[in-house]
């Protein structure tokens, strides 16, 4: 995952480089104008996100059971926080690897989600024992 921090960078500047050595300047205007392009979809994706958290209070999802299912290893943590539509909240002090962040429903029930270096890593879910349903009649 460390190596998609230098490839995304590198392979910019192999763009612009490609860009000037087959088409000049012209060449290199559109590749930057692409790229900041992308910069700006990437940017805009992550302000929505964040605007839909905003009336939400912070760990909370609607239900941790479908949330749960729904993971999987590798998720971003901006997917999961597009999913739940809530910040996570944090169990473990900022800026210490990996992350540990929860979202809990209504009936207590728990996911517990570990981020290392942004990715999902692991999810546990937690249903208390008081949580089952009542037998059909």
């Amino acid at each position: 995952m460390p190596s998609q921090k230098f490839l995304v960078p590198v392979g910019s500047l192999l763009l612009v480089i490609a860009a000037y050595y087959f088409y000049r300047w012209a060449g290199v205007a559109v590749a930057v104008s692409a790229l900041v392009m992308w910069l700006l979809l990437h940017f805009s994706r992550m302000m929505q996100v964040l605007k839909r958290t905003t009336n939400r209070p912070i760990g909370y999802v609607g239900s941790a059971v479908m949330l749960n299912a729904k993971l999987q290893p590798g998720m971003t943590l901006l997917h999961v926080v597009a999913m739940t539509r809530a910040l996570g909240k944090r169990l473990t002090e900022k800026d210490v690897q990996p992350e540990v962040f929860r979202w809990t429903d209504g009936t207590d029930s728990h996911v517990t989600c570990t981020f290392v270096g942004g990715k999902l890593a692991q999810h546990v879910l937690f249903r208390p024992a008081g949580g089952a349903l009542p037998p059909a009649p």
